[in-house]
């Protein structure tokens, strides 16, 4: 694929400078933690902004050559959350399950096998490239894992890459059994309106996993069988017994305490800020969430709220 000379033309390189990039580039990341929404901290390893500018012409020039599968919900082009959620909201009886430290699980020996599958031919240098600018190594400076990082531009298009045997064949198995079947990022969602049915699907995973990603692993704690009879959730969005999507109750009961919190004239400028987000985010899901709080306290009011910070 002749990287090296394509990095040094597109970045005015010379061949010292690239040389010295690529050497020092696995270590070229900021380490930060962020708390998860239960409970804990998700560890982010940043690249340099000049190792991400790489990385994204990378990710460019990989992208039309390395296969995506269209169940592959997350970081895809017209694709979000609520597509994802669409595609289960007609289904009684779901099955949530997600991958454990997913990113931080892909490593360039399992990038190049699906390479290799792939039929990409890499030039003499290309693995060196692929691996010291794709891949983090944490730890201490005698360390030689390499892995992909949670804050690397590329690491979304990667991991996508490294999962598309997995997502069809998952998704060839599913469509045989009448199921339904997702991915966004970590999390894979299952359904369907044949009850017990997903009973034998951690089975199916578990051995398609070791078979076509092998390293990844499953977070037994988080994974969630439900139905109608119970609130339903796929990716942060509510599944409601009448075959819409909904933000949840309990979210919007919030979002109406702020709005009448804002009319008295006790909400800060950042919770406005925040708030008036999480209304986007609810129109987005619901479509007529706006429209419903325009209703309750007048369109000058939403409308002022909705435009406040100069928007």
């Amino acid at each position: 694929m002749q990287l090296t000379s394509k990095i040094i033309s597109k970045f005015n390189y010379s061949n010292l400078a690239f040389h010295l990039l690529l050497a020092d580039a696995p270590k070229k990341y900021k380490v930060y933690y962020i708390p998860k929404r239960g409970s804990g901290f998700r560890m982010i390893a940043q690249p340099t902004k000049e190792l991400k500018h790489v990385q994204r012409f990378l990710v460019s020039l990989l992208e039309p050559n390395l296969p995506v599968h269209y169940k592959a919900m997350a970081y895809q082009k017209n694709k979000s959350i609520k597509d994802n959620a669409l595609l289960h909201k007609g289904n009684n009886y779901i099955l949530k399950m997600d991958f454990q430290n997913f990113f931080n699980k892909i490593k360039p020996e399992l990038f190049f096998s699906k390479l290799e599958n792939a039929n990409v031919i890499l030039e003499s240098g290309d693995r060196a490239v692929l691996r010291n600018l794709l891949f983090w190594r944490p730890g201490t400076k005698r360390s030689v894992t390499l892995i992909l990082s949670v804050g690397a531009p590329s690491s979304p298009f990667i991991s996508n890459f490294v999962m598309y045997d997995f997502d069809r064949k998952i998704d060839d198995w599913c469509e045989s059994n009448n199921i339904v079947y997702s991915r966004y990022a970590d999390d894979i969602t299952f359904s369907t309106n044949s009850k017990d049915l997903l009973s034998s699907v951690p089975k199916v995973v578990k051995k398609m996993l070791a078979t076509n990603v092998a390293g990844l692993s499953i977070n037994e704690s988080k994974t969630i069988f439900t139905s109608m009879a119970h609130n339903r959730h796929v990716t942060g969005v509510t599944l409601t017994s009448d075959g819409k999507l909904s933000i949840g109750r309990d979210r919007k009961r919030m979002l109406y305490a702020k709005i009448h919190k804002y009319s008295l004239g006790l909400l800060s400028s950042e919770e406005i800020k925040k708030v008036r987000g999480l209304i986007s985010f609810a129109d987005y899901v619901e479509d007529d969430f706006l429209l419903r709080l325009r209703k309750k306290y007048g369109h000058d009011l939403i409308n002022k709220f909705m435009k406040e910070g100069g928007l």
